[in-house]
């Protein structure tokens, strides 16, 4: 009777020459039965299958588990109705406390709760910007993967003979058996990572949750499997050159065989794998490089595995159809987005878009690009990014984005407006397309370079679908991170519902005055919807030295920089026919046909001041902590001058920032107090944290 695993014979002891019949384990070497070896070896033959077969069944329970979980959380997601979904705004009684159900206060209680304890992140240089959240889930994941490793394997030592060789004696252990079964582990483990960094994700649908959250999952996934491999390895290079004998006959023989070296070829891929997935490499090879070798390497890691072990191959087919589907999922819906009707024919074909190019000078930091464009398509969620790939300088590239603007569909189409400052490769070049453009966003010239562009997304989900017509809001960002935060401020102000009661607020943090440009059009419907709203918005500029500015006075009540507003919004002002100064007064909230005046000391004012400009140290080259917004004190200022309601945060910036946010907010959240209904301890942070480490 023949058996495809002749070539394992001298591996595992069996003479199949001699078996009446083969008994099939899945995932493994068939056994032939019955056994005609010494006792030992046939003891350690049962240990071996034995334990092999309790391993696929725990990988079955292991995927069972991790199915049943996202099936009830795709129930919970889907079932839930949506907070812009009820339209009818939280009751308040006449002292400003809501009336909130007691299902509603504990879930909002619980999720305060989680949020004041496991949001702050945990031992940064060697989790990275990890919360404690995830890292409770890490630690979840690692101790169910590290019983399963374990359990069910009998633990022993058997001394056998070798034949033919009188006085020489193989030592078979339970090393052998164990090493399967973490390699089995590692195996089953390939397809959960593999669909935990597909963009096209399945995950996103069941959880509602971005696909770039998972991120973190993925990457400590992989440093699991290295791990488990590693182990695999080592172990059985201890059994076949140490334990069994004579060497090194026995180990040369082992190494030679077709398997063996399909494994050590796996192996070395893994470990490249590695080495250029820590942020030390990526910082050295550049992200697309990262990107497009840990494709290729992926894949054919997989294809070794198979080489190495092709019983297991249940495995890693799932994988493999995972990556060609996110793939070709990827190819469909850019075709979908470009594929069109030719201007004037009825011919249809792939076609680009051509961007508007604006382009602002910074020859220290690098300079800041704008693209404009309309395109027919149908409006994508708040919060969502596409992928924008520069046809004109390479289409192997794609670099994420997040529109600025609000998606309303118009004639025409649906306008995109990105913004991104241009240091070196790609985005280098699409700077130097713009030349020496300067013109405004908001300037109409023909003579703006434009440049062909192919979209792919959107991806993400929505961050606004949650919001209710109670929700507080307050947007922080740093720099070009403010693409993230327009979008969600300017959402609202065209929402219908607004309650009397709610609070809105950007921060923003740029290097100089004259990056207020970047997004003028956009900060000139939010000055319009202050009017009406309780809406404020506080610039501070961290590079730049604003005491000699003629545009500029400076508050001597609490040394706050305030800037002409006609210099900042010169198209809102510019209709008024008057230049209204903003200008700080010890006092209250006064405000005069001409000139509106705001006491920017005492945060629980009525109304604040619409927008303000604060100078963060006397000189652009103050230090970090000097310069930078003293974030704790402007987001418990931002909670304790809302009436009620919950709060989201809503951030995009440096690590650094996100960091110091997330124990921020974290400190702010009390589930004691909301439990008791102040709905003002309930603060939510959302952050843009695509490429966090």
């Amino acid at each position: 009777m023949a058996s495809p695993m002749m070539h394992l014979t001298p591996r595992h002891i069996q003479n199949f020459s001699e078996a009446s019949s083969l008994e099939p384990h899945w995932g493994y070497a068939d056994r032939a039965l019955p056994c005609t070896n010494d006792a030992g070896s046939c003891q350690y033959l049962d240990v071996v299958y034995h334990s092999h077969d309790l391993g696929m069944l725990y990988c079955g329970i292991i995927w069972a588990t991790i199915l049943g979980m996202l099936f009830i959380w795709c129930v919970y997601t889907y079932a839930s109705p949506k907070a812009s979904e009820q339209l009818s705004p939280i009751p308040y009684r006449e002292d400003s406390i809501p009336v909130v159900g007691k299902i509603e206060r504990l879930k909002r209680s619980v999720a305060s709760y989680r949020r004041q304890y496991l949001l702050p992140e945990f031992a940064w240089p060697i989790f990275g910007r990890t919360t404690r959240l995830q890292l409770l889930v890490l630690v979840a994941l690692t101790g169910y993967l590290t019983v399963f490793s374990f359990v069910g394997i009998v633990y022993n030592t058997w001394v056998t003979p070798v034949k033919k060789m009188p006085g020489v004696y193989d030592t078979r252990t339970s090393l052998g058996p164990w090493s399967d079964r973490i390699g089995v582990l590692a195996y089953a483990l390939t397809p959960l990572s593999v669909l935990l960094s597909s963009r096209e994700s399945i995950l996103s649908l069941i959880t509602g949750m971005p696909y770039q959250s998972f991120n973190f999952l993925h990457r400590w996934l992989g440093y699991i499997i290295v791990v488990q491999s590693s182990l695999h390895t080592v172990s059985w290079c201890v059994v076949e050159m140490r334990l069994y004998q004579p060497q090194p006959e026995v180990g040369r023989e082992w190494i030679a065989q077709l398997y063996m070296i399909w494994g050590v070829i796996a192996m070395f891929i893994l470990f490249v794998l590695f080495i250029l997935s820590t942020p030390w490499a990526i910082k050295r090879t550049g992200y697309e490089f990262f990107r497009k070798s840990h494709y290729v390497l992926a894949m054919l890691y997989i294809g070794a595995c198979w080489g190495h072990w092709q019983q297991l191959k249940c495995y890693l087919i799932p994988a493999l159809s995972v990556w060609f589907i996110d793939r070709g999922i990827r190819l469909i819906r850019t075709g979908l987005l470009h594929y069109k009707y030719i201007d004037g024919s009825s011919t249809m074909a792939f076609q680009s878009i051509n961007a508007a190019i604006t382009q602002f000078p910074d020859s220290l930091n690098g300079n800041v690009v704008r693209l404009d464009f309309k395109h027919l398509q149908d409006p994508w969620a708040v919060g969502q990014h596409f992928y924008l790939t520069f046809s004109k300088s390479s289409i192997w590239q794609s670099h994420p984005f997040t529109p600025l603007n609000v998606p309303i569909s118009q004639a025409g189409g649906v306008q995109h407006s990105y913004i991104f400052r241009a240091k070196s490769g790609e985005t280098a070049k699409i700077a130097s397309l713009a030349g020496v453009s300067t013109n405004t966003p908001s300037e109409k010239s023909s003579t703006n370079p434009t440049t062909p562009i192919i979209l792919s997304g959107p991806y993400g989900v929505s961050e606004v679908d949650t919001l209710s017509s109670n929700n507080n809001i307050l947007c922080i960002a740093g720099g070009t991170g403010i693409t993230y935060a327009l979008p969600v401020l300017l959402s609202q102000i065209t929402a219908c519902g607004c309650s009397s009661v709610r609070k809105l607020q950007l921060i923003w943090a740029i290097r100089h005055k004259s990056d207020m440009k970047w997004v003028q059009p956009e900060l000139d419907r939010l000055y319009e919807a202050s009017k009406s709203l309780d809406l404020n918005i506080r610039i501070f500029v961290t590079r730049e030295d604003l005491s000699n500015d003629s545009d500029v006075k400076l508050s001597r009540t609490n040394k706050t920089l305030i800037i002409n507003e006609k210099d900042i919004l010169p198209s809102s002002s510019s209709s008024s026919g008057s230049s209204t100064n903003i200008t700080a007064v010890a006092g209250g909230c006064c405000a005069s046909k001409t000139d509106r005046e705001i006491d920017l000391c005492t945060p629980n004012v009525s109304r604040s001041q619409p927008i303000t400009i604060e100078q963060r140290g006397s000189l652009g080259t103050a230090p970090p902590e000097v310069r930078h917004p003293d974030l704790h004190n402007l987001v418990h200022e931002f909670v304790e001058g809302t009436i009620n309601g919950p709060t989201t945060v809503f951030a995009s910036g440096p690590g650094g920032m996100i960091s110091d946010l997330r124990r921020i907010v974290a400190g702010v959240n009390d589930g004691a107090k909301v439990w008791k209904g102040d709905l003002r301890r309930c603060v939510e942070l959302k952050c843009d944290d695509r490429l966090e480490w």
